[in-house]
């Protein structure tokens, strides 16, 4: 009820209701500049192509055969579990191959 009681007073005070001139003008000068910005990015976005991919790649690519990819596997290029026990295993036997020569 407290809630209702203050809602309900009339507001009080000289000034209320007297909204300075000032205050509309900047709300103007805002909205001016926000219409501004607006209509200048739609025609930047405009500009863009459709798609950034290249016409010819083909130059990108030849570059891009002789860069190292790091440690990071690319795409179905992983190898799975079996795959990796079997190379540990031939260079277990490399190694015990190795060994066995130079006795």
């Amino acid at each position: 009820m407290l809630a209702a009681d203050v809602l309900a007073q009339e507001p009080a005070g000289p000034e209320f209701g007297k909204a300075s001139p000032v205050g509309l003008a900047l709300i103007v000068v805002l909205l001016v500049a926000t219409v501004l910005l607006i209509r200048n990015m739609n025609k930047q976005i405009g500009k863009l192509p459709e798609t950034f991919e290249p016409e010819h790649p083909e130059a990108d690519q030849a570059a891009d055969e002789g860069t190292d990819r790091g440690a990071t596997p690319t795409p179905g290029t992983e190898t799975d579990a079996s795959e990796a026990e079997s190379s540990e295993s031939s260079e277990a036997e490399s190694s015990e191959h190795r060994g066995s020569e130079t006795k």
